[in-house]
């Protein structure tokens, strides 16, 4: 057996933020959905989420109301992969949401550390955040301070929590995988 040890190399990994207010339509349809899944699917999966109720991690295939959303997080993880590669059309790679959940926090809400390997890319869209909500917190000390409409988009490899909240929120959470494609098939 090889014994394999990480090195912790304190490496700058990005963060992309994007507002969404624009598109209320999608938000508000997204919101809708996890209200509905909370009547249809009351029990909250077992997880590091320990909120008021969390959605099936698959919740994209038990309503299409994601899906406009879902559309707009894939363009954004693709603006978001040319920043890291200006080569990635060549490489004829596109996302894939492979998973899709939501998520509501109230008082003493909260997610301990966790990552989202082998995720290629993970999302929070924060359909509501009241006022003293808590942040996004990466990798035990860069707090990120939310806002209504926030897509917060990372590397599915880096570590984030949520310290327990004042404020009620609301988020659809999403984990994106590469998907590759050979003369126009995909594999």
């Amino acid at each position: 057996m090889i014994a394999v040890q990480p090195f912790m190399a304190h490496a700058d990994i990005p963060v992309f933020v994007a507002d969404l207010s624009p598109l209320q339509a999608h938000l508000q349809l997204a919101r809708m959905a996890i209200d509905e899944l909370r009547e249809t699917h009351p029990l909250s999966p077992t997880s590091n989420v320990k909120a008021t109720y969390m959605s099936p991690w698959r919740s994209h295939l038990l309503t299409d109301k994601f899906g406009p959303l879902m559309q707009v997080v894939l363009q954004v993880s693709k603006e978001a992969s040319k920043l890291l590669s200006a080569d990635l059309d060549a490489l004829n790679m596109e996302m894939i949401v492979s998973e899709c959940w939501g998520i509501i926090y109230e008082q003493a809400s909260y997610t301990i550390p966790h990552n989202h390997f082998p995720s290629d890319f993970s999302c929070s869209i924060y359909l509501e955040s009241h006022e003293n909500s808590a942040p996004i917190v990466f990798a035990g000390k860069y707090p990120l301070q939310i806002k209504p409409n926030m897509l917060v988009m990372f590397p599915g490899i880096l570590t984030h929590e949520v310290p327990a909240t004042e404020g009620k929120r609301v988020v659809v959470a999403m984990n994106m995988h590469k998907h590759a494609t050979f003369a126009n098939v995909k594999v």
